[in-house]
């Protein structure tokens, strides 16, 4: 299964600034949507605690599924950051691996 389709991976290897700067985004995009979570989650578990079922009537139990949606919409984030730092690197020691040659052979592997 592919995550993004190979001409986006192109299009973010060939431009390694965007690459960076959507990385940040989405880093910035990750870690304030995991904390505003676990505040959100903590309120709205504990109000399911403190006063039972009769606050699904209020609507927390819709409150409490738009969070666990947003907890798969915070694990995106981190899986595109995740791909752009995965295309930096490989591009940043491609560039290096290159720079420096092929390995020099030696005598016992040349025969």
């Amino acid at each position: 299964m592919k995550l993004m389709p190979q001409s986006w991976s192109a299009f973010l290897f060939r431009h390694p600034l965007l690459t960076f700067i959507l990385m940040g985004a989405f880093f910035l995009s990750f870690g304030v949507l995991s904390v505003n979570l676990f505040f959100l989650l903590k309120a709205n578990i504990k109000l399911f605690i403190d006063y039972g079922l009769m606050v699904i009537d209020d609507g927390a139990l819709d409150q409490l599924l738009e969070l666990l949606g947003q907890t798969y919409l915070c694990v995106m984030f981190l899986a595109f950051f995740s791909i752009s730092e995965r295309i930096l690197v490989k591009r940043l020691t491609a560039q290096r691996l290159a720079a420096l040659g092929p390995p020099p052979r030696s005598e016992d592997q040349a025969s």
